[in-house]
């Protein structure tokens, strides 16, 4: 794996973590103000900015618990330009103590302006 792999792979990694607890400030700094995605709340529609995430890390109550990448590929076009995609698994505890883990499938896009890796894109499927 070349550096620029591991780097993104740790961005990726940080990036799920500021979701994981909830820290808007580390989250924004990672993605562009001009973020688009395709998720499950979004219901279908491609989200465009940083609004409609900014509501969910504003309700508070995150969902902690621990996150894996699992299975990472990460696809480089050129220097400015990586995919990365992986599975996402996050282990939790209910309020009944019973553990769960939920498995999404994502890709993030990454771009590179200005020697900084920045998040773009994402599309996150979930599990039937």
């Amino acid at each position: 794996m070349c550096p620029d792999e591991i780097e993104l792979i740790e961005l990726t990694g940080r990036l799920l973590d500021a979701i994981s607890r909830g820290d808007w400030s580390l989250y924004s700094e990672l993605c562009d103000p001009s973020l688009s995605c395709f998720e499950p709340e979004a219901r279908g529609h491609l989200v465009q900015g940083m609004p409609f995430h900014k509501f969910y890390f504003e309700l508070g109550g995150n969902n902690s618990g621990q996150t894996t990448i699992a299975s990472p590929h990460v696809r480089l076009l050129g220097t400015e330009v990586a995919i990365v995609s992986y599975v996402r698994l996050v282990q939790q505890v209910n309020s009944s103590g019973e553990t769960r883990t939920h498995h999404f499938e994502e890709t993030r896009v990454w771009h590179r302006k200005d020697e900084k890796w920045r998040h773009v894109h994402f599309h996150r499927s979930s599990p039937v």
